[in-house]
C-alpha cells in the first residue's frame, strides 16, 4: 500500500508508442497533496499527461497539463479562500544520466542550456511531476483578488495612533 499520492512509471518498460496517463486525487490523495504543499486544502487535483520514450536518443519526453482548485490563506487578510490553477509543461529526462554525469555535464554547459532531467532507479513519479508543476506557479504570498496590503508606521507624524504616556496621563 503506498503511503502517498503516487502514479509511479518504470521508464525500461515504456513502449516507444506516445503513452497517455490521466491523474485524478481522491480525497484521500487531496488530504496528501494538501500536507506536500503545506496549504489549508486541495478541492480537487487531476492532470493529462503524456510520455514519448527515444529509445535510439535515449531521452524520455513527458508533457502535458495540470488542474488544481486549491484553498490558501490570504497573506493580507488570513482568510481562507479558493483559487484555481491550469498549466502546462514539458520535461525531457536523459534515460542514460546519472547524477554524477549531469553534475559534469553541468560544470562544462553554461546555465542557459536546458539539460535533460535525470531517472533515478529507473522510475519517474507522474504524480510528483504533477503536483511539482502546481508548486512551481503558486504564489509564495497569496491573496483574494483586489487585496492590497497597506502599511501605516504609528510613528508618521500625523498618525492616528496615542503616545501611551498620554493616555496615562488622562488615567489621573
Amino acid at each position: 500500500m503506498q503511503n502517498f499520492f503516487s502514479y509511479q512509471i518504470v521508464v525500461d518498460n515504456l513502449p516507444q508508442s506516445e503513452q497517455r496517463y490521466r491523474l485524478k486525487a481522491d480525497a484521500e490523495d487531496c488530504a496528501k497533496i494538501k500536507e506536500i504543499l503545506k496549504i489549508p486544502g486541495v478541492k480537487s487535483f487531476s492532470g493529462d499527461i503524456r510520455l514519448k520514450l527515444n529509445r535510439k536518443e535515449h531521452l524520455l519526453k513527458v508533457w502535458g497539463s495540470v488542474r488544481a482548485s486549491l484553498e490558501l490563506e490570504s497573506v493580507v487578510s488570513l482568510e481562507i479562500f479558493s483559487k484555481d490553477y491550469e498549466t502546462e509543461f514539458e520535461l525531457v529526462y536523459d534515460t542514460e544520466a546519472t547524477l554524477k554525469s549531469q553534475r559534469e555535464e553541468e560544470e562544462e554547459f553554461s546555465i542557459y542550456d536546458n539539460l535533460p532531467d535525470v531517472i533515478i532507479n529507473g522510475r519517474i513519479d507522474l504524480a510528483d511531476i504533477a503536483i511539482e508543476q502546481i508548486a512551481l506557479i503558486m504564489e509564495d504570498y497569496p491573496r483574494r483578488e483586489g487585496e492590497v496590503f497597506e502599511f501605516k508606521s504609528e510613528f508618521e507624524p500625523g498618525s492616528s495612533r496615542r503616545n501611551p504616556f498620554e493616555v496615562l496621563k488622562n488615567l489621573k
